[in-house]
């Protein structure tokens, strides 16, 4: 059984595209793209202003807890973008504002005041 030439191309053609034939993998890809952006990059740039905004407004005195784990106090903030961090009485650590955790150091602050019996939930009257 011999098979022609045009047989084996109207085979593996499969069926011709029609007038709306490209515009559905282009739709696809513009969707795909939507929903990357609405559930990956856009709440990853939200959280990274977050962050940089919690960086820049640490002040002298806060108690604070660095990417690392290490607890500590806020004792001169420099120039270059550094904290020196007072880890125990009399020991200084010298540390880039990046290093603070914003997640670790609210949650310690919470526990903390928890623990003060202050409480930071605010009521609807």
């Amino acid at each position: 059984m011999q098979l022609s030439l045009g047989a084996i191309l109207l085979q593996a053609g499969g069926a011709p595209a029609g007038p709306g034939g490209i515009g559905t993998p282009v739709f696809l890809m513009v969707g795909m793209f939507i929903v990357m952006y609405f559930f990956m990059i856009r709440p990853q740039a939200k959280r990274a202003k977050e962050q940089k905004a919690f960086a820049e407004s640490m002040n002298v005195g806060e108690q604070i807890v660095t990417s690392a784990g290490i607890h500590g106090r806020i004792n001169k903030a420099n120039d270059d973008g550094t904290l020196q961090l007072e880890i125990s009485r009399g020991t200084f650590m010298t540390i880039d504002r990046s290093a603070v955790s914003m997640e670790m150091t609210t949650a310690f602050r919470k526990k903390a005041d928890t623990a003060a019996g202050i409480s930071t939930a605010t009521t609807v009257k």
